[in-house]
């Protein structure tokens, strides 16, 4: 049982079914989306947000606490946070509620069906904000920023877009560096040990739950931001 009195379980499913009465949120089924285009593919700007603002994107978004930060601090500019975890993006669906934000939704999906929900050039930037950064061998093909998941988001991301990735992680940092450089990226910026930087951008100074603990215990936040070549392959190191 939990705080609130109700079995985890149980928790979440009221979660997810109160989910589906948000304008906001998007839960649609794995058979709807699998080798199939969602009904607002290509249609974002006109269909929901009815705007032409840059959409943004936060992949692996938790409770959404970067994607809300995202959208108030920059209102001319349209956020979509993605998770699979759906009782983790309840937190951030009901603060985009309470705050009557406009220019924010949330999709229920995995990263893996990320090209079923937009089209060619329809993405500004990507945001990874301490994603998972599987440290086990048999697992590393599931990090954000593998050759696979790259050549994914080329299809979408927009000439010039920037893919931002802020993490706790060595390991993770390392291992996008190494790619970057195999595969000879626009690399727009790098640091180790981001908030020993000077002037950084306000943008990289919204912090998480997650992040707030890092930070608590002296851990150095890593930070990157990369382009990715449009008519280029991209490969794994060797």
């Amino acid at each position: 049982m939990n705080t609130n009195g109700y079995p985890v379980g149980k928790r979440k499913r009221k979660k997810w079914a109160e989910m589906e009465t948000f304008q906001h949120v998007f839960q649609p089924p794995f058979q709807e989306i699998y080798n199939k285009d969602f009904h607002l593919k290509g249609k974002w700007k006109e269909k929901f947000f009815k705007n032409d603002n840059p959409i943004i994107l936060e992949l692996s978004c938790g409770k959404g606490e970067y994607t809300i930060g995202l959208s108030t601090s920059s209102p001319q500019r349209n956020v979509i946070g993605i998770d699979i975890k759906g009782a983790r993006i309840w937190k951030g669906a009901i603060t985009a509620l309470n705050e009557q934000l406009k220019n924010v939704a949330f999709i229920r999906t995995r990263i893996e069906q990320i090209t079923s929900f937009f089209a060619k050039d329809e993405i500004a930037e990507i945001w990874l904000t301490f994603p998972d950064p599987q440290i086990k061998k048999r697992r590393n093909k599931k990090r954000l920023t593998t050759a696979r998941f790259l050549n994914a988001y080329r299809e979408f991301l927009s000439p010039g877009g920037c893919i931002h990735l802020k993490t706790d992680s060595k390991v993770l940092y390392d291992y996008t560096m190494q790619l970057i450089a195999y595969n000879d990226l626009p690399l727009i910026f790098a640091s180790e040990n981001l908030y020993e930087e000077p002037n950084i951008d306000p943008v990289l100074s919204i912090t998480t739950h997650y992040e707030k603990q890092f930070l608590e215990q002296y851990v150095t936040i890593k930070y990157l931001c990369f382009q990715l070549p449009i008519d280029t392959v991209i490969h794994e190191p060797e």
